[in-house]
């Protein structure tokens, strides 16, 4: 069985309260919360937070929540204490907390990965945009194996295309992948997380799932089609509403 955690977190630097912000009259935390009970694979859905003001919010809607420590420094952290309070599910797939349109079809093909055999970290990436700007750092561009699993992330454009200096032409000469921000956890492995040892790869590009890799643990990926928009800065929300406004993004 699969549980799906939502980290959210009252606290956060550039955005608080990010998960009660208001976005088309219903919260952030509510409409990932409703989009994630979508999704067919999962067993059932739970807001992991720090504050008592998300807890009565989403309390208040119908959800599940769970109080977490205040000290955590990841969002995976998190969900790990939240996993050990739910001993019976066998897999765990965190959906971050500021993706209100998070789409339940992506979440099912990454439920699909994690439990393919011999998996214990799974994510999802989406083929690159032609678009895009293949050198936005806030963009993290993934490399894959022959089997589908992560060699690396990097917020840089990987691969470099040599002797092309036009990086807005890179995309059509590579299949450059876009990571989205869906993790699954096989248990035996989550739990293990919060004690992983940091690496300088982790914290030269601020990618949490660098940890991971260094570690010795693989991460299968999933290839979507579907996008993710995530709102980081109270300005995102501008964007979740033209989102909103348009029928063919929904």
């Amino acid at each position: 069985m699969i549980l799906c955690i939502i980290p959210a977190r009252y606290s956060a630097t550039r955005f608080p309260g990010k998960p009660l912000a208001d976005i088309g009259g219903k919260s952030m935390i509510q409409r990932v919360y409703e989009q994630c009970k979508r999704a067919s694979l999962l067993a059932e859905v739970v807001v992991a937070t720090e504050d008592g003001r998300i807890m009565a919010h989403v309390a208040g809607f119908g959800g599940k929540a769970a109080m977490t420590s205040p000290g955590h420094v990841s969002g995976t952290e998190r969900i790990a204490e939240v996993a050990a309070q739910y001993p019976g599910y066998t897999h765990y797939v965190n959906v971050q907390g500021d993706e209100p349109f998070i789409n339940p079809e992506a979440i099912d093909s990454l439920c699909e990965v994690l439990v393919s055999e011999g998996t214990d970290i799974a994510t999802l990436v989406r083929p690159w945009d032609a678009g895009e700007d293949i050198g936005n750092p806030n963009l993290v561009k993934a490399v894959l194996d022959h089997e589908g699993h992560a060699m690396y992330f990097s917020r840089s454009p990987i691969p470099h295309v040599r002797g092309v200096a036009d990086t807005s032409t890179w995309a059509g000469s590579f299949a450059y992948y876009k990571h989205l921000g869906i993790y699954g956890f096989r248990r035996e492995v989550l739990m293990l997380v919060p004690n992983m040892r940091p690496s300088f790869l982790e914290q030269a590009e601020s990618l949490e799932q660098l940890r991971w890799l260094a570690n010795g643990y693989r991460i299968k990926t999933g290839i979507t089609p579907h996008d993710s928009l995530a709102i980081d800065v109270p300005s995102d929300v501008d964007k979740a509403m033209l989102f909103l406004a348009d029928p063919l993004k929904q």
